[in-house]
């Protein structure tokens, strides 16, 4: 209740609501548009993928390719793929944010 003892307008607050889930939604379909990008062993390995999560590409140069030492290449995709996660999750803070305002922790889908 507001003070005074009035009950908050259910019909704003719906308005509200709707309103920032609108916002989420457009700011989901951005992320899911952006691309961000992940490196490892100085550029030997590339990693793109969506703010979304999703890898689109995986580029590795010639120079990383030492078949008698297969499991640095590995090391350098898992790194370059987890570089890209980071910056898709650092994407997703920064542009839900403020829609969100901290509402993670509800339990929220998409949130």
């Amino acid at each position: 209740m507001k003070p005074g003892g009035q009950q908050p307008n259910m019909q704003q607050l719906m308005k509200q609501a709707q309103k920032m889930q609108a916002q989420v939604m457009a700011a989901q379909e951005e992320l899911a548009q952006s691309q961000v990008q992940g490196t490892a062993g100085g550029g030997l390995v590339t990693a793109t993928g969506t703010g979304a999560g999703d890898v689109v590409s995986l580029k590795i140069k010639p120079e990383a390719v030492d078949p008698d030492d297969v499991e640095s290449l590995e090391d350098l995709v898992v790194a370059a793929l987890h570089d890209a996660t980071r910056a898709a999750s650092a994407m997703t803070a920064e542009r839900m944010g403020p829609l969100t305002g901290g509402m993670g922790g509800l339990g929220l889908p998409g949130m």
